[in-house]
């Protein structure tokens, strides 16, 4: 089968917003949270985010955003898109430029697009109440397409007359997973040359607070520990957004260009729970498939692994479920890699966490680090025998392990190396 690498990453997130402030941010363990307010409710016990530096989109009307100047978009292609599509295009035009790709060499039939979101419930709450006062009688014509679902696919590829494959996914907090997975299939069969894989979400009300309906979300207010993955202490997520965008290409393809390589990504894996429509498994065993299928397909063992980038969200449950799981591949086989979370500064992006973790995985085998695990204090008793470093650790990184897990018990998985 074809080899595939990534060639371009960009991002839009809590902790950076382009690939050398995300690389300083995760080597020394800075966190993207800030306090907030939702609604103007001071009684809500939601207080942390992780906020979105140099964007204001809190307006329903697109005219009155603004987002760093080193970006400009027709209002045309403006009128159309939610926050998070803006977020998406930034960081896809990020990741063209350091794939060293021109925009017009997409449009050329092998070069697709995989999306991942939520859509914007902030501009469908807002468009379905101008439905309401006006009795149905008239609404925004790109109403539809700018918050559905779908609205990342549609706007980007017609922004950047994409002709191959476009395609959502929809699987909760996997979806960028799963759009990454089926990219590599999609390099694999011959079916592409190119995929771009964009996952996005919205940081407003809308989009965070039906967690703490779940209690899925931290009540913690200090910034600096609401985010805990793996520690006893932990009591829910921390929401965050943004978008981040990655360039997977053939990789003959990619040496014929000369185009910078970060990773191969050699193989993916997915199984599910089949257990709980919210709930991990209780012993992680879709996950535990999911790995192990994604080492089969990647035909690496479990000592190979290096570092494995957990889902762990820091909610009670969750992680447990993870270590668990950890310690059936792992600890069971005798291997021992390094485990970290990096949702404990970023935030749990929802759809977009696999594409952002996946980028991340990228920069820790092209950079040469291991992200520490920030915040942990006092380990579960159910890690004890992880290896958990507290601090960043800068020492080559081979091959990695990439978790994600989504509602319904949704588990993808992938692994990168360093291409040979």
């Amino acid at each position: 089968m074809r080899r595939a690498v990534i060639t371009g990453l960009g991002f839009i997130t809590s902790i950076g917003n382009d690939r050398a402030e995300v690389t300083h941010s995760l080597r020394t363990l800075q966190h993207g949270f800030a306090p907030v307010e939702f609604l103007g409710n001071p009684r809500l016990p939601v207080r942390v985010l992780g906020t979105l530096k140099g964007f204001a989109t809190e307006s329903t009307n697109w005219r009155d955003w603004t987002w760093p100047g080193r970006y400009a978009f027709p209002g045309e292609t403006l009128r159309s898109l939610a926050p998070h599509g803006l977020y998406a295009l930034c960081a896809c035009e990020q990741a063209l430029a350091d794939a060293r790709l021109a925009a017009g060499e997409l449009g050329d039939g092998q070069t697709g697009l995989f999306c991942a979101s939520a859509g914007s419930p902030f501009l469908l709450h807002h468009y379905l109440g101008q439905m309401y006062e006006a009795r149905g009688e008239r609404g925004n014509p790109l109403g539809v397409v700018s918050c559905i679902s779908g609205t990342l696919n549609f706007n980007l590829a017609a922004y950047f007359h994409i002709r191959g494959a476009v395609c959502g996914f929809v699987s909760a907090c996997a979806s960028s997973s799963h759009a990454l997975g089926y990219a590599l299939d999609e390099i694999r069969l011959g079916r592409h040359r190119r995929m771009i894989v964009v996952g996005a979400e919205e940081t407003h009300a809308e989009s965070m607070l039906p967690f703490a309906a779940m209690r899925a979300l931290s009540v913690n207010p200090d910034p600096a520990t609401a985010s805990r993955p793996f520690d006893r202490r932990r009591d829910g997520f921390v929401g965050t957004g943004g978008a981040v965008a990655l360039i997977v290409e053939e990789a003959e393809l990619a040496a014929g260009r000369g185009a910078p390589v970060y990773a191969e990504l050699a193989g993916w894996g997915q199984a599910s729970d089949g257990y709980n429509v919210a709930i991990s498994h209780p012993e992680g065993a879709g996950l535990i498939e999911a790995m192990r299928r994604t080492l089969r397909d990647a035909q690496v063992a479990p000592g190979d692994i290096e570092y494995v980038n957990a889902h762990a969200t820091s909610t009670p449950i969750g992680d447990r479920s993870e270590a668990l799981a950890l310690h059936a591949v792992f600890s069971a086989a005798g291997a021992r890699p390094k485990i970290s979370s990096t949702k404990a500064l970023t935030g749990h992006g929802l759809s977009m966490a696999g594409a952002l973790e996946a980028a991340i995985c990228a920069l820790t085998v092209r950079e040469g680090f291991v992200p520490g695990c920030a915040h942990l204090e006092e380990p579960d008793p159910v890690c004890e025998g992880l290896d958990l470093p507290r601090q960043t650790l800068a020492q080559p990184v081979g091959t990695v392990l990439n978790n994600s897990s989504g509602f319904g018990g949704s588990n993808v998985c992938h692994v990168l190396r360093r291409l040979a």
